[in-house]
């Protein structure tokens, strides 16, 4: 069973919403996903979504790294950020196998915007992680790395590179699959990615469109 994971921590501008409409471009445009679980310190009720509680208080990005935790989930599992937005077919995100979104200002080093993997391959990123937070959170833990933000991405690189493991890159296996939100144009997909200070809430045309379900 292919399992789409999200994060919505509270505390910043997503809320319910952001859920609702993620998970209403997976059933459109994704379907292969048969489930859809939403990993929360919130009170969220969105119809086909499972919530499960954060175990732990970890700021911002740091509690995606709750998502790797061992019996979330079976099969084919994609961590996927709430600010994604589907135009088109996307099914082949479901598909198995380690892969990641490439950084988007850095060649060769991934983003957890979009990582994938199957059964509990990834587990013990949340145990190293949760074993001692503090020291991973803090910057310069993962030695010299081009990123001008520490953040989970740079811890999950660093522990996926320690261990020998280098997950394919979803812009190399699919090359029309995934595209960077850019304001200056109206088309867009299939897998819309934002960057910086753009998100779908304040992106125009047909991609905010397609967020809002229309």
């Amino acid at each position: 069973m292919a399992t789409l994971i999200t994060v919505l921590k509270g505390g910043g501008r997503y809320d319910a919403t952001w859920v609702a409409r993620l998970a209403a471009g997976i059933r459109r445009h994704a379907p292969a996903f048969e489930r859809l679980l939403c990993l929360t310190d919130l009170p969220v009720s969105v119809p086909g979504v499972e919530t499960v509680p954060l175990r732990h208080d970890w700021p911002i990005w740091w509690s995606k790294m709750e998502a790797f935790r061992p019996g979330l989930s079976t099969g084919p599992t994609l961590l996927c950020d709430l600010d994604t937005v589907l135009t088109g077919p996307a099914d082949a995100l479901a598909e198995p196998g380690l892969a990641a979104m490439e950084d988007y200002f850095h060649a060769g080093r991934l983003s957890s915007a979009l990582l994938r993997w199957s059964d509990a391959g990834l587990a013990d990123l949340y145990t190293t992680f949760a074993a001692d937070p503090e020291r991973w959170m803090k910057p310069g833990s993962c030695g010299p790395v081009p990123n001008a933000v520490h953040g989970d991405q740079v811890v999950i690189d660093h522990l996926l590179r320690r261990s020998g493991r280098s997950p394919a890159f979803l812009q190399r296996i699919y090359p029309d699959l995934l595209d960077f939100y850019d304001p200056r144009r109206a088309a867009h997909g299939p897998v819309v990615i934002f960057i910086g200070a753009s998100k779908p809430d304040t992106a125009t045309g047909p991609v905010h469109a397609a967020w809002l379900g229309r």
